[in-house]
């Protein structure tokens, strides 16, 4: 056997569109490395590079991660690293990378530290004056905000929101005003609710749900909230990870009269506060936020 056979059995290896390839040899740091969200072809090349050449791989869940790996010829040892244990491993990856260290971090899906404990590595190893380089690739986020038909020059990602409706309601109501694209993370068990939570509370604003993005099974449904969640309320809860998108609020007043105000604000009235019901309704006509708030202020006082 040559010299050149030994030392490449001696590299680390990933395999693509059939063939085997020895990995670039990986500077010390931590490499945070996105992963596919579904389609397990989106993924680059110096990504598979990385996984390969890393000393480990630092994965939120490994069972995951490992077939990812398996698929593409990767024998790189699985670290778990999630909200549960974060705590106590920080330290210890840490210390190896102090150590110089060439350590991978992924999530389940997608970018790391999107909903996942990530960050708080990524800062500690940055406290510690550690390089931390970004190898970029899939995104929930933008590959449903590309495909929604929603206004894309601004956004803002919430992941998920409080799992119950009251608590829920408070927060889209903060969320209110942002005046750009609201991007949300959801449970199929929830999603239904959430639906309704966000038509009741921010009204006939156009929307889409995505889910099983990069699957066999992509869907898209658009409409206005209302009409999302109508839809959904009626049909079983629909399978895979979902992607709920909400337009901005409209632009200028609405042509509405004392009385239509007064319903609008009585009907918010039902589950949100005074505060809260005028940031709404403010933001979905368009009318000035202390004549609304003076009108909620007296409605409140009406029923009690």
């Amino acid at each position: 056997m040559s010299e050149n056979q030994n030392a490449l059995e001696g590299a680390p290896m990933f395999t693509a569109f059939g063939l085997r390839a020895e990995a670039v040899k990986l500077s010390p740091g931590l490499h945070v490395v996105a992963t596919p969200i579904g389609n397990l072809g989106d993924i680059s090349l110096r990504a598979l590079s990385t996984l390969a050449a890393a000393d480990a791989v630092i994965a939120e869940d490994t069972r995951v991660t490992k077939v990812l790996l398996a698929h593409y010829g990767i024998s790189t040892p699985l670290v778990a690293y999630h909200e549960h244990n974060a705590a106590v491993m920080r330290p210890h990856l840490v210390a190896r990378l102090t150590n110089g260290a060439a350590l991978a971090l992924v999530s389940d899906a997608g970018t790391p530290l999107i909903s996942d404990p990530g960050y708080k590595l990524v800062a500690a190893t940055l406290a510690e004056g550690l390089p931390v380089t970004s190898v970029p690739g899939a995104s929930a986020v933008l590959t449903a905000l590309v495909v929604a038909g929603l206004p894309t020059d601004r956004f803002f990602f919430e992941g998920f929101l409080p799992p119950k409706s009251a608590a829920r309601r408070q927060r889209i109501a903060v969320l209110a005003p942002i005046p750009g694209t609201l991007v949300f993370f959801e449970s199929q068990h929830r999603v239904a609710e959430t639906l309704h939570d966000l038509a009741e509370v921010l009204g006939p604003r156009d929307a889409a749900l995505a889910r099983e993005l990069t699957k066999v099974f992509e869907t898209v449904r658009r409409g206005t909230l209302p009409e999302l969640a109508e839809t959904f309320a009626a049909e079983p809860p629909p399978k895979g990870e979902i992607v709920l998108l909400v337009g901005p609020p409209q632009d200028g007043a609405l042509e509405i009269d004392a009385e239509e105000l007064d319903r609008r604000l009585a009907k918010a009235l039902e589950t949100l506060s005074v505060k809260e019901a005028a940031t709404v309704i403010s933001v979905e006509t368009g009318q000035p936020r202390r004549k609304v708030y003076a009108r909620a202020v007296e409605l409140s006082a009406r029923n009690r």
